[in-house]
């Protein structure tokens, strides 16, 4: 979509990518970058790189994630369905115990969850809803929660017991989200807006 070119810096092997738009009059600089490995740990780090280096006004992370549609039947969810984060939170945190000690547990194993969370809010965020009710907006999205964690899920079991079980209207899963969220909320002011929008690939199931 963009003209984009290579932007490194010395010492650094992260290599970013820098482009230049046009809106109504206003020359707009465009910053991307990937993660070397997936994760919430590789997400703060590059998160709060990018902010030492560039004070970006925005913070936007796109990706793909797990939809919940199938673990809650009460709303419907189809592949491609984009999910906008108002709040990113860790269901990883927590401590593995004896079944007989635990809130959740799977054969063998006992876990009580300790989850965190970070809010996503401001006049972005309200700007984005407004445009999301609009003829112009071209896809079906589902705005709430989003569960981020250390391994990709694909077990419904799981789901319905350690994810919806704390977070009950979580829309989705994915496994940077919270990191992202995590370092703009600690970074020094100005901190940027933050928008985290994933599209469902899966389910999270056998299948």
């Amino acid at each position: 979509m963009f003209d984009w070119k290579d932007l490194t810096f010395p010492n650094d092997s992260q290599n970013f990518k820098e482009a230049f738009i046009e809106k109504n009059g206003q020359k707009l600089r465009i910053i991307s970058a990937q993660q070397d490995e997936m994760g919430m740990t590789a997400s703060a780090a590059l998160t709060m790189k990018m902010i030492y280096l560039f004070a970006p006004e925005y913070i936007v992370m796109p990706g793909i994630a797990a939809g919940t549609g199938s673990i809650i039947e009460s709303y419907e969810e189809e592949y491609g369905d984009v999910l906008l984060a108002n709040a990113v939170w860790n269901y990883s945190n927590g401590k593995y115990v004896s079944p007989h000690q635990a809130e959740i547990v799977f054969g063998e194993i006992g876990f009580n969850p300790r989850p965190t969370s970070v809010n996503i809010s401001g006049s972005h965020m309200t700007a984005i809803m407004e445009y999301i009710r609009t003829n112009q907006n071209e896809f079906y999205v589902h705005c709430g929660p989003l569960a981020s964690g250390t391994a990709v899920v694909a077990n419904k079991s799981l789901m319905k017991k350690q994810v919806m079980s704390s977070f009950n209207d979580t829309k989705g899963v994915e496994m940077e989200g919270y990191g992202v969220a995590y370092a703009v909320a600690h970074a020094p002011d100005p901190k940027p807006h933050t928008i985290i929008a994933k599209s469902i690939c899966d389910f999270a199931d056998e299948r």
